[in-house]
């Protein structure tokens, strides 16, 4: 489990093909301060395995849906890519539930400032766009993000300048493929509504299972 807060961005060093998978090398700093063997950490919204540590890189192997649902197959060498370290019990919650598991990418349409602050347009697939809302919440390449606005599939999503920094969004540009986490509670509303005989989502129903 994960937060969506990214801690630092880091760079593929190397992607060499093994077995029907990937073996992907990044730079790192922070997250590597404990790192271990067999550690979950997140990269680019996608919940990986370390199975290599150096002082400054460490190595994942990708395969299956991994490859399949990502943008992991589309990395190129010196690529920034967001990472954050798996929660731990007694860990602030700065962001909100992020599992890891990408349910699909989606495309950049627009990316530019706006005042002070950055707004990101994204294209989300239609089979993900029922669990989008307003004010709802959203993992974009890892990051928590909170939804601005949605019109045709497009959610707009209103980014302050230390996200924007901070993570790998600064070198991001329209046309770009980013992964997608939708919010986990959306699935779980379906699934209880589905239960009930009923695939409509109603204020009836949201008032019967306590939201």
């Amino acid at each position: 489990m994960f937060t969506g807060i990214i801690e630092e961005t880091g760079q593929i060093l190397s992607k060499q093909n093994f077995r029907g998978g990937v073996r992907i090398q990044i730079s790192a700093n922070k997250i590597l301060k404990d790192a271990r063997i067999g550690d979950s950490v997140n990269v680019d919204g996608a919940c990986q395995t370390i199975i290599d540590t150096q002082n400054d890189n460490f190595s994942i192997e990708s395969v299956g849906e991994t490859l399949e649902k990502t943008t992991f197959k589309d990395f190129q060498l010196k690529q920034w890519v967001n990472l954050e370290r798996a929660l731990a019990v007694g860990d602030r919650l700065g962001g909100h539930f992020v599992q890891g598991h990408v349910n699909g990418t989606g495309r950049i349409q627009q990316w530019f400032q706006r005042g002070e602050n950055y707004f990101l347009e994204v294209k989300i697939p239609d089979e993900l766009s029922r669990y989008v809302v307003v004010e709802g919440s959203i993992a974009i390449d890892g990051i928590s993000l909170t939804i601005a606005q949605i019109k045709d599939n497009i959610a707009g999503i209103s980014i302050i300048p230390h996200t924007a920094n901070k993570t790998n969004l600064k070198y991001k540009k329209s046309g770009d493929k980013v992964n997608i986490e939708v919010d986990m509670l959306a699935k779980y509303i379906e699934k209880l509504i589905k239960n009930d005989n009923d695939d409509s989502l109603s204020m009836e129903h949201l008032r019967k299972w306590g939201y």
